[in-house]
């Protein structure tokens, strides 16, 4: 052999040894956390959808989640991905991903820009076969180069919320324009390849020439069924539907998508908000305010049958709500404290007098699923807790931390003189009507809100912290400021709801991990930072199966509340939903999710009757 045939033969050989396996596993039209698919490879569409659905009409809404650098009562940019500004609703709506979620199972995916995907044989790399019709909004082909570029650029300038995610994607490459490799670091966790599979497309060309990071009001070029139609900032944006969009007779698109036009109003006062939908400035509503729920909908519309009211099962975990005691102040570092605080506020008086009986109290962090830890610990929850013993409260490792029922006055001496016990034990001591932490400062500290929501019960809960001697005072900011404190840790208490997860992962890292704790803009609000929860989170990114992911979720469920890390609100298991009767929606909504809008349609009939044409 001659001496370059030799090299050359040589190179190729190490090339190969570097490059991942793909032979002996064979491409799949979805994936899983733990591998199972509901659909086949030939489904026609999703069970759940209507594919007769008609086209056209507006749907027009208030934002109702946040992610990111979103915010509920404005909008300064359309770049939801980074850190900079307030996020506009809808954006997302704009950006096609590799692959797209099935309603009706817990976490599958399926293809969209992708049509297939391998998995290497040590599961670090990653295949994504992409269609060839995919196209951006200005016709241009969408290739491996732009979803290369999207994860790359998420994963070093993206928020800190996804960036902190994708930290064990350790490159992506394209192999031409038709497919595009993911290599993932040794150690990944189980989800992290489905997490990249729903990242939004961005195209190379377009961000050639621009800053990624910076706040602005361009609208990006993207691939998606919808693009931004019009807006005025911190008023209302509107979307239209793609007409020619490439993906609409996917098996993943059919029967959705189905509003000509998508708008998202914006109001930075609630009572104003609802008095705009009264008047049908916006015309699909999810009820979050017991009290308007139970008093506010008898007005003209909702009299005559314009208006309607239900109420929908929601299956999922109701996620996280409460106040989120900032353990990186002072005041709030010793447990004791935390805990006495908690015992002040008297849910049972709260809910029956402010809240008309709506709502139970929350106690877990994985409250209304399997997740949630209860009773005494499995045997194998304590294995996974046993190697903290004696680093971690002895009540993790029994019946599990839940806030105490209250004899609903308003004012439970019992709780209250317990809360005076815990703080006298802490070290502080009573002055006169003032509290002292044992440095002999006041215990002092604020509610930060950026809407007066909350005000009826914190006026009521103010109160009985004064009676311990705490000196407790609510703050409301505008939403550009809190945006801006929240990012930077710079509050004492604040009020939030993380929504739950059928199959959470590593992204609860980014909400109780000790890393999280010191990165601005992360969701650690309550500033966690627990040896004991970084290990229980661990086996949560890394299980195996989903018993595996039960058993170290209900651990770290149990270690979170031993550690008084809030003050745990309430939950309700159903969406109430209002919306002027102009809309359709399946027969069948899917277990996991409303489908709003995706799903749903304009009723022409429907809207001629009420006078909505």
């Amino acid at each position: 052999m001659r001496r370059r045939s030799f090299l050359t033969a040589s190179g190729a050989a190490l090339l190969a040894a570097r490059l991942p396996a793909f032979a002996d596993t064979p491409e799949r039209h979805g994936l899983s956390s733990f591998g199972d698919l509901k659909y086949p490879a030939a489904f026609p569409r999703f069970d759940y959808v209507d594919p007769l659905a008609p086209k056209g009409g507006t749907f027009a809404a208030q934002i109702s989640g946040t992610t990111g650098n979103q915010a509920f009562e404005t909008f300064n940019t359309l770049n939801i991905y980074v850190l900079k500004g307030d996020g506009a609703a809808g954006m997302d709506l704009t950006f096609d991903s590799l692959m797209v979620r099935a309603l009706d199972e817990p976490d599958a995916l399926y293809g969209l820009v992708a049509r297939g995907v391998t998995a290497s044989g040590d599961g670090l790399s990653y295949r994504f076969s992409l269609r060839p019709q995919a196209r951006f909004h200005d016709g241009s082909r969408l290739t491996a180069r732009d979803v290369a570029f999207s994860i790359m650029t998420l994963k070093e300038k993206g928020h800190p919320q996804i960036a902190a995610v994708l930290r064990d994607v350790a490159g992506a490459s394209p192999e031409g324009d038709d497919a595009v490799v993911v290599r993932f670091a040794p150690g990944r966790s189980r989800d992290l390849p489905l997490i990249v599979a729903e990242l939004p497309i961005f195209s190379e060309a377009y961000y050639r020439g621009r800053d990624f990071e910076a706040s602005t009001l361009e609208p990006p070029l993207a691939s998606g069924p919808y693009r931004v139609a019009r807006f005025e900032v911190g008023r209302f944006i509107a979307f239209e539907r793609v007409a020619d969009y490439w993906g609409a007779d996917l098996p993943v698109a059919i029967g959705q998508n189905n509003f000509g036009e998508i708008r998202y109003e914006y109001f930075r006062d609630r009572d104003v908000a609802f008095e705009a939908f009264k008047a049908g400035t916006f015309t699909w509503r999810e009820e979050f305010t017991a009290r308007v729920w139970a008093t506010g909908y008898d007005f003209p519309a909702a009299q005559e049958g314009r208006v309607k009211r239900e109420t929908v099962p929601d299956a999922t975990p109701s996620g996280t709500q409460g106040w989120f005691l900032n353990a990186r102040r002072p005041v709030f570092r010793d447990p004791r404290i935390r805990e006495a605080i908690g015992l002040a506020f008297d849910f049972e008086w709260s809910n029956q007098n402010l809240m008309y009986g709506a709502y139970r109290r929350t106690a877990s962090f994985f409250e209304n699923s399997d997740l949630k830890a209860e009773g005494m610990p499995s045997p194998e929850e304590l294995a996974l807790l046993e190697p903290f013993r004696g680093r971690i409260p002895d009540e993790a490792f029994g019946e599990p931390v839940s806030p105490p029922r209250s004899d609903g006055s308003g004012q439970d001496r019992a709780l209250l003189r317990r809360a005076d016990t815990l703080l006298r034990q802490a070290g502080c001591t009573r002055d006169g009507g003032v509290m002292k932490l044992p440095d002999g400062q006041p215990l002092a500290f604020e509610f930060l809100d950026s809407s007066p929501v909350f005000q009826p019960l914190l006026q009521s809960y103010i109160k009985n912290l004064s009676l311990l001697g705490i000196r407790a005072s609510s703050r409301l900011v505008d939403a550009a400021q809190y945006q801006a404190r929240l990012k930077d840790f710079d509050f004492d208490v604040v009020s939030s709801r993380f929504g739950g997860s059928v199959t959470p992962g590593a992204a609860l890292r980014e909400v109780y991990g000790s890393r999280a704790a010191k990165q601005p803009g992360s969701q650690n609000l309550a500033g966690i930072e627990n040896p004991a929860a970084d290990a229980m989170l661990d086996r949560i990114a890394d299980a195996a199966s989903r018993a595996e992911l039960t058993i170290a979720c209900r651990a770290l469920d149990r270690v979170l509340r031993a550690g008084r890390y809030w003050v745990p609100m309430w939950y309700g298991a159903t969406h109430r939903l209002a919306l002027w009767d102009m809309y359709g929606r399946p027969r069948d909504l899917p277990k996991y999710g409303l489908g709003v809008p995706a799903l749903w349609w304009h009723d022409a009939e429907k809207a001629r009757k009420i006078g909505r044409t």
